[in-house]
């Protein structure tokens, strides 16, 4: 009996957060059809060569600059309306990538569902914290992360599959399919009563020292993923002639790696604290991005690819500090805020290193990547969760 009142009491799962990871599968799937096909659509079908790929990946990042602001706009409205209309617009955004033949006009539709991918992730993310107590904050963030995972392992598999039966399949058609499958995500977000989130009006925007350090960290944090997104596969398709369904296999492995294990890393972040957990995932990860430039062999870097991956997946961990340490009508628009600062590097970074790709190679900025991470690693170790009494009391301060 007490065994079972321990397993209830550990459940994180009810009506609402099952809608959520339903319109997270059908985002992710849908995300995960274009992103086996989108290296490949950029420089096979579009003819873009990787400088012009990095700078797509910096300009796409614009939107989330002024998300803090477009947040605020929006701010009125239930927090379940603002994360269905997201998903549409993003979808309809990602649905416009089939119709592009040039570089601007692929700007311009990235624009678009960049708009609504931004707004989607710190509103998913605030929903998704709403609807389980701070103490397991880490768990639920950890099962929407293996969601996440377990959508993108079926897209990748479906690309995959699809460009071995049918070869001379258009690339654009993942991209129609991919954000009908994105844009179906706001039905099942309008599922969620949208008594949902905070009961108190938000702030319309928010920067408060309290939170510097995860504005800190979150500023590190766009330059280094940001631009290893952008040209970690690249490199396996452009230095090391990797095929559309060897770039898919290698998302699927990844994905499969993450979906078994993205849970025990939102364990990780309730029992040891994202102190730990975040400066542990730092260090490994900047042994994994030394790796990527040292070794020159195209399984040694899948496998580094594969860790990296999974590693960034603690990056949640930032979210789950703010959950613990903020009053719930400042979770919102922190989050925002942190993606607006987030967004200054990973666009400045995306840019720069589209500058600099040919002159010094993909080896010179993977070395650039792990220094910044390595000063993430001392702010880490800094962050610091109030106890219960002194939280009330900094909330009756701010209040």
């Amino acid at each position: 009996m007490q065994r079972l009142r321990r397993v209830a009491s550990s459940a994180i799962w009810s009506g609402p957060l099952l809608w959520l990871a339903l319109a997270t599968f059908f985002v992710n799937f849908g995300q995960g059809l274009f992103r086996g096909a989108s290296t490949n659509f950029f420089i096979d079908t579009l003819g873009l060569d990787g400088g012009q790929v990095l700078w797509l990946a910096g300009l796409r990042e614009v939107p989330g600059l002024a998300l803090m602001f477009i947040a605020a706009l929006i701010m009125h409205l239930p927090l379940t309306h603002r994360t269905a209309m997201s998903a549409l617009l993003m979808g309809i955004g990602y649905g416009l990538y089939a119709l592009v033949g040039s570089f601007a006009g692929l700007v311009a539709v990235a624009f678009i569902a960049s708009l609504g991918f931004h707004n989607w992730m710190p509103l998913q993310n605030s929903l998704a914290m709403s609807l389980a107590p701070k103490e397991r904050s880490g768990r639920v963030m950890g099962a929407i992360a293996s969601v996440r995972a377990l959508a993108g392992i079926v897209g990748v598999g479906a690309v995959a599959l699809i460009s071995k039966l049918f070869i001379d399949m258009s690339l654009r058609l993942y991209y129609v399919i991919g954000g009908l499958l994105v844009a179906l995500a706001a039905l099942f977000v309008l599922r969620i009563p949208s008594t949902v989130g905070t009961k108190v009006a938000e702030p319309r925007m928010l920067l408060d020292r309290r939170y510097w350090l995860y504005y800190v960290l979150t500023f590190f944090e766009g330059s280094r993923t940001q631009v290893f997104a952008s040209f970690g596969t690249l490199v396996l398709v452009e230095y090391y002639g990797l095929t559309v369904w060897q770039i898919s296999l290698l998302l699927l492995v990844s994905g499969i790696v993450n979906f078994a294990l993205a849970p025990a890393l939102g364990y990780a972040l309730d029992r040891y604290g994202e102190r730990w957990t975040l400066s542990v995932s730092y260090v490994l990860l900047a042994l994994s991005f030394i790796g990527f430039a040292t070794f020159h062999n195209a399984w040694l870097l899948s496998a580094l690819l594969i860790s990296i991956n999974l590693l960034v997946t603690l990056s949640v961990g930032l979210s789950t500090y703010v959950n613990r340490i903020a009053p719930e009508e400042e979770l919102t628009p922190t989050l925002s805020a942190g993606v607006s600062i987030n967004h200054i590097t990973s666009v400045a970074m995306s840019l720069l290193a589209g500058t600099l790709l040919r002159l010094v190679g993909y080896e010179a900025l993977s070395w650039g990547a792990a220094a910044i991470i390595l000063v993430s690693v001392p702010f880490a170790l800094a962050l610091r969760i109030p106890k219960p009494l002194e939280m009330h009391a900094r909330m009756v301060t701010a209040k």
